[in-house]
């Protein structure tokens, strides 16, 4: 048991480590080709806040442990949502863009209904068991290519830099090193991560899907949870929404597209009710941005949120008693 807990927090360190080497790396080599800092904080420090998700899930479905990849997705969307929404706007209430309310919160929306087609193929195409085939994961990523497609243009059209984080340059050996380190980081901690998250869930007689959507899901998301509670207290919460818009769509369409195309991912112990649960927390999302204070989420609404979060991990944790 403790071994498994040291390879968790070792792999899961290792992974965070990785990710931000990667991201620093690959963002300082596209700046010396003229990237502008608005495209790389759109693709490459988005793709770096979501590697550790993309690594789990990706490794879970290579070893065969379904469950864990799709919880993975699930319970990381769910927290980035509740937890992460709502941590930062108890801390500073959240001003979001009308283009972001009728625009990327949709989007948001959209993603976790595609899961929750994807993953009924029972009740919807006669199936035998329900599981997110190769060729859902397909559809998956080519969602996710028109959604970076737009992304492009959004960014094309947007004209300055304002809004993304200034890129610090390095020397070539250097971002060769950060890359490669960051590579390496990513795919050794992966694999210690997905080795104790799975002994744990057996020494404990716990399922990989709640192990999944709760230590893995919260452990996976750290970058971005750390991400967005330091923008609200430099004063800027509203970049925790394009953090957690970003991430959530990352997470649905690229990480359990590129998952299921990898190997078909049965559902197992990962239910309806998490999976609505995720489409509710999206709906949630929108709809906060509407009361009370128009297009802003309150302090109330944050409390809500949160509270949501733990009673939806209490309702898992009671299954398993």
């Amino acid at each position: 048991m403790i071994l498994n807990i040291i390879l968790l927090i070792g792999g899961l360190a290792l992974i965070i480590g990785g990710a931000n080497c990667l991201t620093d790396g690959a963002s300082s080599v596209a700046k010396k080709w003229g990237v502008s800092d608005l495209v790389i904080g759109l693709t490459i420090v988005a793709f770096g806040t979501s590697a550790p998700e993309l690594v789990i899930s990706t490794i879970s479905a290579i070893n065969g442990s379904a469950e864990l990849a799709i919880g993975n997705v699930v319970g990381s969307n769910i927290f980035n949502i509740l937890m992460i929404i709502g941590c930062v706007a108890l801390v500073l209430p959240i001003k979001i863009e009308k283009s972001i309310m009728n625009n990327e919160i949709p989007l948001v929306i959209l993603s976790s209904l595609a899961i929750l087609f994807c993953a009924n193929d029972i009740t919807l195409n006669g199936g035998t068991t329900n599981l997110i085939s190769r060729s859902d994961g397909l559809i998956l990523l080519l969602f996710f290519a028109i959604f970076m497609r737009y992304t492009f243009s959004i960014a094309t059209k947007g004209g300055g830099d304002d809004s993304a984080e200034e890129v610090k340059t390095m020397s070539g050996i250097k971002a060769t090193l950060f890359i490669l380190g960051g590579l390496l980081g990513l795919i050794f901690g992966g694999q210690f991560f997905v080795d104790g998250a799975s002994g744990i869930a057996i020494s404990m007689g716990i399922s990989e899907s709640v192990v999944g959507l709760t230590i893995v899901a919260a452990g996976t998301s750290l970058p971005e949870l750390a991400t967005s509670i330091t923008a609200a207290l430099k004063k800027n919460p509203g970049i925790a929404i394009g953090n957690v818009i970003g991430s959530n769509i990352f997470n649905s369409f690229f990480i359990l597209g590129c998952a299921s195309t990898i190997n078909p991912l049965p559902m197992g112990g990962i239910t309806n009710f998490d999976i609505l649960s995720m489409v509710g927390a999206s709906v949630l999302f929108f709809i906060v941005g509407w009361l009370f204070k128009q297009r802003t989420i309150t302090r109330l609404e944050g409390a809500i949120m949160t509270t949501c979060y733990i009673a939806y991990t209490t309702y898992l944790v009671m299954q398993q008693l």
